[in-house]
């Protein structure tokens, strides 16, 4: 009876081995398939996001574009302006520095 009552132990063992395997595999699948699907959605958020991004920064695009087409050129007036008041002021002075620097390349210190 001993005997009988220790294969019973055994089987009862095996089978609740089989039921625990049983229960880590489905817990492992179900974990393999919300880790899928988190996967999914986080993909979506950052496919969400930088199609966001990339509008904003389309349309500062496209407003700073329009602009800087009269930027470009004011800028290039300014420095035509700046370019032409040197020259005047250098056509100015150029004689008088001339001068000057001959003076110190001729005088003579004892």
């Amino acid at each position: 009876m001993d005997s009988f009552r220790g294969q019973g132990g055994i089987q009862m063992l095996l089978t609740a081995e089989q039921e625990a395997r049983h229960i880590v595999s489905s817990a492992r699948s179900l974990k393999m398939a919300r880790l899928k699907q988190a996967k999914e959605e986080a993909e979506k958020d950052v496919a969400l996001f930088r199609s966001h991004m990339e509008s904003e920064y389309q349309k500062q695009l496209s407003e700073t574009s329009g602009s800087s087409g009269n930027s470009v050129k004011q800028l290039d007036e300014d420095t035509q302006m700046k370019i032409k008041s040197l020259e005047e002021s250098t056509s100015r002075v150029s004689n008088e520095i001339v001068d000057m620097l001959l003076k110190y390349i001729t005088t003579v210190k004892t």
